[in-house]
């Protein structure tokens, strides 16, 4: 199966919320079981939580920090990024056109190590 970048990111933003007041930039593109594939390209201001399930990034394009936990993590286009399930975290200091897959999988509170 193929998932493609355009048609998904053609369905961005959606309205924004008080929670997202630059609108919601993210789309569930995929899911199988535990799986979920989330386009996210947040815009402006960051606001997501903490997430039950473990997650992957992959930055398609721009650069910034992910801040996980209060640890600073600087990345690049084309880098991964992992979030164990429960951890605070958020992206800050990206650029303007930052494309991402989110990656979520697993049970609720995480796969064990």
């Amino acid at each position: 199966m193929r998932i493609e970048l355009g048609p998904n990111l053609s369905k961005l933003p959606l309205p924004a919320t008080t929670r997202w007041p630059q609108g919601v930039w993210d789309h569930k593109a995929f899911s199988h079981g535990s799986m979920s594939v989330i386009l996210f390209t947040p815009r402006g201001a960051d606001y997501q939580t903490s997430h039950g399930q473990d997650e992957l990034y992959v930055v398609i394009k721009g650069s910034g920090v992910l801040l996980v936990e209060g640890i600073r993590h600087a990345f690049l286009e084309g880098d991964v990024l992992f979030v164990p399930a429960n951890k605070t975290h958020c992206f800050e200091q990206f650029s303007p056109d930052i494309v991402t897959w989110a990656i979520f999988w697993g049970p609720n509170g995480g796969e064990e190590t």
